[in-house]
């Protein structure tokens, strides 16, 4: 049996998302800005795929715009935010636990003369609320947190980060990056006072090389690219009718999918968690506890072994998990993730994400918890630990 659980890196697309985008690009391969009707039904597939999504975001569709994807979207919204609102401010927040699309601006823009804080967070991922108060200042434009982590699952609360900066600097902006919790955990904009929101369509079973931005009505953006007038001008470009035709359809399919689950995703997670229990073997949960984490993501450590080495004896099996951010895998060092919650050491080297979709079943998970055990076994019988 082959178990994919690495769906917080990408998924698999629904037969249906890859059936509309070979149609579309077949039959309705017109350009949305031309006026003949071929234009036009291109014009009607993002018009509906912006009302899908506006679903989200308070049935505003003219707040979203379309991007190549999560790190575009948080590279406008970062990078545009700064760049428009230069002028009143030079200070920007965010935490320690970011997405690199996130902290790489920072670092960018640190280069450029802005000044950038960096909150820390506990053990379990959660941003340090005093801190935050404590580092928005007159000269804050933009604070840029993450809804739930993409290594750990840590959902960071929002509803309470959102108040906090807008009593310290009302005309602060708030930017969320919703990449992992898009279709997955609700998204009360107004609740968290957000500005901007950045979501992913291939992590909900759309295609890659789309994503989309959220905007609070109002909010300024200096663009990053210029051409035509596309997206409001935000985003110029001949936009990618195939792949947001699929984005909205994947919008749809995944509330659908959700509500026909035999097993939900937390429960899926807690079944396979439980019967790794079962087995004896010796692991250590990382971030938040399993039950106030993201329903469909899981870190573990397995003190004494190697992430890659297990990763691989996990794929033997047919078991596809990941060893942190896919955008980091393939580097050396340790996760900037779980080292801010304070790991070190084996629990570093040995830790492996686990992360749930719909399209897993309650049979694949109890294979995938006996497939790690006996991973675990065989590499610490080899090592003699």
């Amino acid at each position: 049996m082959e178990v994919y659980l690495d769906n917080s890196a990408t998924t698999r697309p629904f037969p249906e998302i890859i059936d509309l985008m070979d149609r579309v690009q077949r039959e309705m391969y017109g350009n949305p800005s031309s006026l003949h009707e071929k234009g036009v039904a291109a014009e009607q597939l993002l018009g509906k795929a912006r009302r899908s999504l506006a679903s989200f975001f308070r049935d505003r569709e003219k707040e979203i715009i379309f991007t190549s994807g999560g790190t575009e979207a948080n590279n406008l919204a970062v990078i545009g935010t700064a760049l428009r609102h230069c002028r009143r401010g030079k200070h920007l927040i965010t935490s320690a636990v970011e997405h690199p699309s996130v902290l790489n601006c920072f670092r960018f823009l640190a280069g450029e003369g802005f000044r950038a804080s960096y909150i820390p967070v506990d053990k379990n991922g959660t941003l340090d609320l005093d801190e935050l108060e404590r580092a928005v200042d007159e000269d804050t434009i933009l604070v840029s947190i993450m809804h739930v982590n993409n290594e750990m699952g840590a959902i960071q609360p929002l509803q309470e980060i959102g108040p906090v900066i807008k009593k310290r600097n009302p005309a602060a902006l708030l930017h969320v990056d919703a990449v992992q919790s898009l279709a997955k955990l609700p998204l009360p904009v107004d609740l968290w006072q957000a500005d901007l929101v950045s979501c992913s369509a291939h992590k909900i079973h759309g295609p890659r090389g789309t994503g989309c931005l959220w905007f609070r009505e109002g909010t300024l953006l200096q663009p990053l690219l210029y051409g035509g007038n596309q997206e409001i001008g935000l985003r110029p470009g001949t936009e990618n009718t195939p792949a947001i035709a699929g984005f909205g359809l994947a919008i749809s399919l995944m509330d659908e999918k959700l509500s026909k689950m035999e097993n939900g995703l937390m429960e899926l997670k807690l079944v396979f968690l439980e019967h790794l229990q079962d087995s004896g073997i010796h692991f250590a949960v990382n971030g938040p506890s399993p039950v106030e984490g993201a329903p469909h993501i899981l870190n573990l450590s397995f003190p004494g072994l190697k992430a890659e080495v297990l990763l691989h004896g996990l794929e033997e099996r047919g078991i596809y998990v990941s060893s942190g951010s896919a955008c980091h895998s393939r580097r050396p060092e340790p996760s900037h993730v779980l080292a801010a919650l304070g790991l070190e050491g084996e629990k570093l080297d040995s830790a492996l994400r686990f992360s749930l979709s719909v399209e897993n079943t309650l049979a694949e998970v109890k294979e995938a918890a006996a497939a790690t055990a006996a991973a675990v076994r065989e590499l610490a019988a080899f090592l003699k630990i």
